[in-house]
């Protein structure tokens, strides 16, 4: 069965399945994920993906099939997962216009533009969406503008459906294409009118776009956006990235591209092509491979169309440099640092639901704690875990010292090794850990990784981190927080491990 035939009967069994029809004699269903979710987000999946009872008043033979086709479909869904080197060309274009860089590349025929090339193909033509680099992580980025296309980012990364995406663009020209829709039937000669930008986000533009800044405008009547796109919402949001690969593949595409971060829904975000491969293996075809993201953390997300202004998403610019900007001096805070009600509909991604967390359980602990207090809690932790193999992670900023205090300085000078990991200087040492009511210890495995000190290194390798150590195979990541009142990516750090860890303690 081709891709097509899948998506065609897939497509299809949606539409037949989604006319309310209750369950009667027949109790089969069709499950289109491959992966079990919680049930809060199943529930809130794209209507493609849902679990769908089959109505009674179906064909026998195709009830009778559905175990059959359901493993064919799931089967049919794989696809061999491709990661092609394009670092030359985040270098950028030196004095050329994208247009003049990207004629350039295309006459000399070179590998990087072939890739671009064909990932265009697939941006145009395909409902699987393709992974690219940016300043900040990576984007897996689909047609904006097309429905099946933006349904195939929710499949891929099995994310709910009432998470907006945020939409991409390489130019001004493009955002006013957006904003000004040509209704169908008009002739292509018709003035285009003036770009209908809310005058309050000028200044910002001004100052920091291209970058990590994504702004949200009022979705207008006749929008080309695919309703996925803005999750049932008027608004929707829209950044201009700063990195040249990132607009040189919009511009190739002549597409404004949706494209949330690029890894598995709920786990940390990708900085490299490595960790986008970890989680979408065998669900995308191909992966851009620009080099590692250099802010580490995501946009900045801003709503001016309101009064006072807001941040909804803390990232890359930080809220002191916004209020710098005409209009902008009083912006507030409008984002927390849990996950909203159930109920709520979040008006930027990352508010709703729980993101950024890695397999193994996170334990935060707030700057201001103690670290011989978070060695002791750390200790009572070991003792309480069953006795057998144990492995834990130590991720330091300032304060904590090599090893925590688990082991004595000598100890662990004589006994850590480094570590062979992606994120470089890790090294392993045993804690011996006396179990309650048992005379004997058990040996426990810590992993130590400093993270580092300025609130730059922290951000750019937080996500790394977090996944390096869960490659590890450790059981619990235990993290030195950092003031989020020193500044602004501080704060950004925070509000995602906060969002990452299942405690945030104070000691």
């Amino acid at each position: 069965m081709t891709r097509t035939d899948f998506l065609a009967i897939f497509n299809i069994g949606s539409l037949i399945a989604s006319d309310g029809i209750a369950q009667n004699d027949s109790q089969c269903t069709l499950e289109t994920t491959s992966d079990s979710t919680a049930e809060e987000q199943k529930k809130n999946l794209p209507r493609a993906t849902r679990t769908r009872p089959l109505g009674h008043h179906f064909a026998p033979h195709l009830i009778a099939c559905a175990p059959e086709c359901c493993a064919r479909l799931l089967n049919t869904m794989s696809t061999k997962t491709r990661v092609v080197p394009v670092q030359r060309l985040s270098q950028g274009p030196g004095d050329l216009s994208l247009a003049e860089w990207w004629e350039k590349e295309r006459k000399q025929k070179t590998p990087e533009s072939q890739a671009i090339e064909e990932a265009v193909k697939l941006l145009r033509s395909s409902d699987i969406p393709v992974a690219f680099p940016t300043e900040t992580v990576y984007g897996l980025g689909a047609d904006a503008t097309r429905s099946s296309s933006v349904q195939g980012i929710y499949r891929a990364k099995q994310r709910p459906s009432d998470n907006p995406l945020i939409v991409h663009v390489d130019s001004l020209d493009m955002l006013e294409r957006l904003l000004n829709p040509t209704p169908q039937g008009s002739p292509s000669s018709t003035k285009t009118p003036p770009i209908a930008l809310p005058s309050i986000y000028k200044p910002l533009i001004d100052r920091f776009w291209p970058g990590p800044l994504t702004i949200i405008l009022p979705n207008p009547s006749g929008s080309i956006l695919a309703p996925e796109v803005t999750s049932s919402l008027t608004t929707f949001g829209v950044r201009m990235p700063s990195s040249p690969l990132a607009r040189l593949l919009i511009h190739a595409a002549d597409r404004p591209l949706a494209a949330p971060s690029a890894n598995a829904s709920t786990k940390p975000s990708p900085t490299t092509a490595q960790h986008v491969y970890h989680d979408l293996k065998d669900r995308i075809d191909m992966i851009l491979d620009g080099g590692a993201s250099g802010v580490g953390v995501e946009s900045t997300v801003v709503d001016g169309l309101c009064d006072p202004p807001v941040v909804l998403r803390p990232g890359g610019i930080g809220i002191d440099e916004i209020r710098k900007c005409e209009g902008w001096e009083n912006v507030t805070v409008g984002y927390k640092d849990g996950t909203l009600d159930v109920k709520e509909v979040p008006r930027a991604p990352g508010m709703k639901y729980r993101h950024y967390s890695p397999k193994a359980r996170v334990v935060l602990f707030e700057p201001t704690s103690n670290p011989a207090g978070v060695m002791k809690h750390v200790l009572k932790d070991l003792k309480d875990t069953a006795i057998g193999a144990h492995k834990i992670g130590v991720i330091r900023t300032r304060n904590w010292e090599l090893g925590l205090g688990l082991a004595s300085k000598d100890d662990i000078a004589r006994t850590m090794n480094p570590v062979p990991s992606p994120i470089g200087d890790v090294v392993g040492f045993p804690v011996p850990v006396l179990q309650d009511g048992n005379s004997s210890s058990c040996t426990k495995v810590a992993y130590d990784y400093h993270l580092g000190s300025d609130a730059v290194s922290i951000a750019h390798g937080l996500f790394a981190a977090l996944r390096g150590l869960d490659e590890l195979d450790v059981d619990v990541i235990y993290v030195e927080g950092v003031s989020d009142r020193e500044g602004d990516l501080a704060a950004a750090v925070m509000n995602r491990l906060r969002k990452a860890a299942g405690a945030e303690l104070r000691v």
